[in-house]
């Protein structure tokens, strides 16, 4: 009997939903979560930094066929940085990713308008809230499918027309979420006194509105699932040294899978600015490993000169896939410049505790 289109196209999606169902549903992720401030919660944007940007790459499950790409660009920026005495801080944000999976070339694409307000709550903490909303699209191509109409009762042959014809291998989505932010930061003391302290908390929920996420169903049950995000990161100055730890645990759930993700970076400043003149920079070396439960061990080297950082992660994959993938899980780069003083190992030794 000829299957019906819904067996046909899991066939062909079974190696893609099998390696991201070990993490959790249709969302992307990145194992840089801080460098990835507007797909973790869009109350994020303003929140640390007067105005930065960021590039993410990500590359995965090389070893299961033809590798799962994700691309993504983010901007934020505060719109009321340079007025005093404000009891708030209004910003805007932009991102875009694109996400490429399998052989069929599954591709998901969003673009999101974000908006974070940040009530000051004393000189050195704020409590944000931060709205979304997107206009997505997804889409796969059948070229080099194989479909039980082409088996001749041995082999497969491609000679053998499928019968398959889908109309709609494209169809575009609304999008809507929010997200809270509790930041606190404690910016004090020169590079010899290193009492910096930072904090970020926050909780969020992204498609809010459910959209359709199917190519052949309306009904609710093809309607992409909430996904459900809660972290907690910091940077804590180890006093009278050049280090600073950067501890951090993420959570997400969607639908019934669920990412718990736990470790810490290690920074230390191999040179200090110079405060006086500028004319020297300071470059500042991080080293991480983080554990993503029942699926990773992420290693992680990140750079900063200055303003402008840098970053590396490889996943050794330790799931059930792992027979297949050899332990190979992916890696990842991102790039951000940060325009302002307020992100970065950099800010330690700036005595300003009453700029946000």
């Amino acid at each position: 009997m000829k299957a019906t289109i819904m067996n046909k196209l899991g066939l062909i999606l079974l190696a893609g939903f099998t390696a991201v169902s070990s993490s959790w549903a249709q969302d992307i992720h990145f194992s840089h979560f801080e460098y990835s401030p507007l797909t973790l919660n869009p109350a994020l944007a303003g929140a640390n930094s007067p105005m930065q940007a960021v590039l993410n790459y990500r590359n995965q499950w090389n070893k299961v066929g033809k590798p799962y790409s994700t691309f993504a660009a983010s901007f934020d920026a505060r719109m009321n940085e340079n007025k005093r005495m404000k009891k708030g801080i209004f910003a805007m944000g932009f991102n875009f990713y694109n996400d490429q999976a399998g052989m069929q070339r599954m591709a998901t694409s969003i673009a999101n308008l974000n908006m974070a307000y940040h009530l000051i709550l004393d000189r050195e903490s704020t409590l944000g809230i931060g709205l979304y909303g997107g206009y997505g699209q997804r889409s796969f191509s059948s070229d080099g499918s194989q479909w039980m109409s082409q088996y001749d009762g041995i082999a497969f042959n491609p000679g053998y027309v499928s019968g398959e014809d889908f109309n709609n291998p494209t169809f575009k989505y609304f999008d809507v979420g929010a997200g809270i932010v509790y930041a606190y930061n404690m910016k004090g003391g020169y590079m010899t006194q290193n009492i910096r302290k930072k904090v970020n908390i926050g909780f969020s929920a992204y498609h809010l509105n459910r959209p359709n996420f199917s190519f052949l169903s309306t009904d609710d049950a093809d309607r992409l699932a909430i996904r459900y995000t809660a972290f907690i990161n910091a940077d804590i100055g180890i006093e009278n040294t050049r280090g600073v730890l950067q501890p951090a645990l993420y959570y997400q759930r969607q639908a019934g899978h669920q990412e718990i993700m736990l470790g810490t970076n290690y920074g230390y400043m191999i040179h200090e600015g110079s405060r006086a003149t500028g004319f020297t920079r300071p470059i500042t070396l991080f080293l991480g490993m983080f554990y993503r439960h029942k699926d990773a061990f992420v290693a992680r080297f990140m750079f900063e000169y200055d303003l402008f950082s840098m970053g590396f992660s490889y996943d050794i994959n330790i799931s059930d896939l792992s027979t297949v993938t050899k332990t190979v899980g992916g890696f990842e780069l991102f790039m951000r410049y940060n325009f302002g003083d307020g992100g970065g190992f950099r800010a330690a030794g700036k005595i300003n505790r009453y700029r946000f």
